[in-house]
Protein backbone atom coordinates (compact mmCIF):
# COMPACT_ATOMS: atom_id res chain seq x y z
CA UNK A 1 0.00 0.00 0.00
CA UNK A 2 1.13 3.51 -0.77
CA UNK A 3 2.09 5.79 2.12
CA UNK A 4 1.92 9.58 1.84
CA UNK A 5 3.19 11.92 4.56
CA UNK A 6 1.68 15.41 4.80
CA UNK A 7 3.66 18.23 6.36
CA UNK A 8 2.54 21.56 7.74
CA UNK A 9 6.06 22.91 7.34
CA UNK A 10 6.65 23.80 10.98
CA UNK A 11 10.19 23.20 12.23
CA UNK A 12 8.96 20.90 15.00
CA UNK A 13 8.14 18.15 12.50
CA UNK A 14 11.81 17.63 11.62
CA UNK A 15 13.02 18.10 15.20
CA UNK A 16 10.60 15.57 16.68
CA UNK A 17 10.26 13.40 13.56
CA UNK A 18 6.55 13.43 12.72
CA UNK A 19 4.09 14.37 10.00
CA UNK A 20 0.92 16.47 10.28
CA UNK A 21 -0.90 13.50 8.74
CA UNK A 22 -0.10 10.12 7.21
CA UNK A 23 -2.25 8.41 4.60
CA UNK A 24 -1.89 4.68 3.97
CA UNK A 25 -4.39 3.28 1.51
CA UNK A 26 -7.75 4.78 2.43
CA UNK A 27 -6.83 5.53 6.06
CA UNK A 28 -5.59 8.91 7.27
CA UNK A 29 -4.13 9.48 10.73
CA UNK A 30 -3.87 13.10 11.87
CA UNK A 31 -1.26 13.80 14.52
CA UNK A 32 -2.01 15.48 17.84
CA UNK A 33 -3.09 19.02 16.99
CA UNK A 34 -3.10 22.08 19.24
CA UNK A 35 -4.51 25.56 18.68
CA UNK A 36 -1.40 27.00 17.05
CA UNK A 37 -1.57 28.94 13.80
CA UNK A 38 0.95 28.72 10.93
CA UNK A 39 3.32 30.98 12.90
CA UNK A 40 3.00 28.71 15.99
CA UNK A 41 1.00 31.41 17.80
CA UNK A 42 -1.82 30.43 20.18
CA UNK A 43 -5.35 30.78 18.80
CA UNK A 44 -8.33 31.03 21.13
CA UNK A 45 -6.61 32.35 24.24
CA UNK A 46 -8.01 30.77 27.41
CA UNK A 47 -11.20 29.66 25.66
CA UNK A 48 -11.49 25.87 25.59
CA UNK A 49 -14.32 26.26 23.06
CA UNK A 50 -12.35 28.49 20.66
CA UNK A 51 -9.22 26.35 20.87
CA UNK A 52 -11.26 23.24 20.07
CA UNK A 53 -13.01 24.91 17.09
CA UNK A 54 -9.69 26.08 15.66
CA UNK A 55 -8.12 22.63 16.05
CA UNK A 56 -10.97 20.89 14.25
CA UNK A 57 -10.78 23.43 11.42
CA UNK A 58 -7.03 22.79 11.22
CA UNK A 59 -7.68 19.03 11.07
CA UNK A 60 -10.29 19.61 8.37
CA UNK A 61 -7.71 21.46 6.21
CA UNK A 62 -5.16 18.63 6.32
CA UNK A 63 -7.88 16.05 5.64
CA UNK A 64 -8.88 17.98 2.50
CA UNK A 65 -5.25 18.02 1.40
CA UNK A 66 -5.24 14.22 1.80
CA UNK A 67 -8.50 13.80 -0.13
CA UNK A 68 -10.91 13.41 2.79
CA UNK A 69 -13.48 15.43 4.74
CA UNK A 70 -14.67 15.53 8.31
CA UNK A 71 -17.41 13.11 7.24
CA UNK A 72 -14.66 10.48 6.81
CA UNK A 73 -13.55 10.81 10.45
CA UNK A 74 -14.22 7.62 12.41
CA UNK A 75 -12.40 8.53 15.64
CA UNK A 76 -11.23 11.58 17.54
CA UNK A 77 -9.12 11.62 20.68
CA UNK A 78 -9.24 14.74 22.83
CA UNK A 79 -6.52 15.23 25.41
CA UNK A 80 -7.64 18.01 27.74
CA UNK A 81 -5.86 19.71 30.62
CA UNK A 82 -9.02 20.40 32.63
CA UNK A 83 -11.84 17.86 32.32
CA UNK A 84 -14.18 20.14 34.29
CA UNK A 85 -14.41 22.20 31.07
CA UNK A 86 -15.72 19.19 29.12
CA UNK A 87 -18.87 21.03 28.04
CA UNK A 88 -16.81 23.73 26.29
CA UNK A 89 -14.72 21.17 24.41
CA UNK A 90 -17.81 19.08 23.72
CA UNK A 91 -19.84 22.00 22.39
CA UNK A 92 -17.22 22.80 19.76
CA UNK A 93 -16.70 19.12 18.88
CA UNK A 94 -20.46 18.69 18.53
CA UNK A 95 -20.76 21.63 16.13
CA UNK A 96 -18.62 19.72 13.65
CA UNK A 97 -19.47 16.11 14.46
CA UNK A 98 -23.10 16.05 15.69
CA UNK A 99 -24.29 14.32 12.51
CA UNK A 100 -21.09 12.36 11.79
CA UNK A 101 -20.81 10.89 15.29
CA UNK A 102 -17.30 9.39 15.22
CA UNK A 103 -16.02 7.35 18.13
CA UNK A 104 -14.31 9.72 20.54
CA UNK A 105 -12.39 9.89 23.77
CA UNK A 106 -11.87 12.86 26.08
CA UNK A 107 -9.00 12.19 28.43
CA UNK A 108 -7.63 14.56 31.07
CA UNK A 109 -3.84 14.83 30.97
CA UNK A 110 -1.34 16.66 33.14
CA UNK A 111 -0.39 18.87 30.22
CA UNK A 112 0.31 19.06 26.51
CA UNK A 113 3.28 20.64 24.68
CA UNK A 114 2.90 24.09 26.31
CA UNK A 115 0.75 25.33 29.21
CA UNK A 116 -1.30 27.75 27.10
CA UNK A 117 -2.77 24.87 25.10
CA UNK A 118 -5.87 23.48 26.80
CA UNK A 119 -6.56 20.64 24.37
CA UNK A 120 -4.83 18.46 21.78
CA UNK A 121 -6.85 16.41 19.29
CA UNK A 122 -5.92 13.41 17.12
CA UNK A 123 -8.18 12.09 14.36
CA UNK A 124 -8.51 8.99 12.21
CA UNK A 125 -10.35 9.12 8.89
CA UNK A 126 -11.22 6.31 6.50
CA UNK A 127 -12.20 7.21 2.96
CA UNK A 128 -14.96 4.91 1.72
Amino acid sequence: MKRTNYSSGVKWEDIVGYSRAVKVGNTIEVTGTVAADDNTMLVGGDSAYEQTRFIIQKIEKILKKAGATLEDVVRTRMFVTDISRWEEYGKAHGEFFADIKPCTSMIEVKGVIAPEYLIEIEATAIIT
